[in-house]
């Protein structure tokens, strides 16, 4: 940003403003910033293979704003979801013991 000086009648002169890297990373990380593309190869009018990217780049707040919280429930990502998982998985396996025993106590 370009100094104003407002001593004695001076008025601020509007010049080109820098902006640093800080200044630009945190302004597209409180926005948001999409990046689309399509990757098409073809042969002979043929489709053989499409690839989409899409890359989204900000803040874990304005991901949330944007409805973007997968990480939250990815058992790579998150030690809460993967632990989710494993109770999960675990009162899943306790039903199946209790069928099976009950079953076997039933023959």
């Amino acid at each position: 940003m370009t100094d104003v000086d407002f001593r004695q009648g001076a008025y601020p002169v509007s010049g080109p403003q820098t902006t640093n890297l800080a200044d630009i990373l945190e302004r597209v990380l409180d926005k948001g910033i999409v990046i689309a593309g399509d990757i098409k190869i073809e042969l002979l009018d043929i489709e053989l293979l499409t690839i989409r990217l899409r890359l989204f780049v900000a803040s874990v707040d304005t991901a949330k704003k944007a409805g973007i919280d997968w990480w939250e429930t990815d058992p790579a990502l998150s030690s809460r979801a993967a632990r989710n998982v494993m109770q999960e998985e675990n009162r899943l396996l306790r039903k199946r013991l209790e069928e099976l025993e009950s079953g076997a106590a039933e023959e």
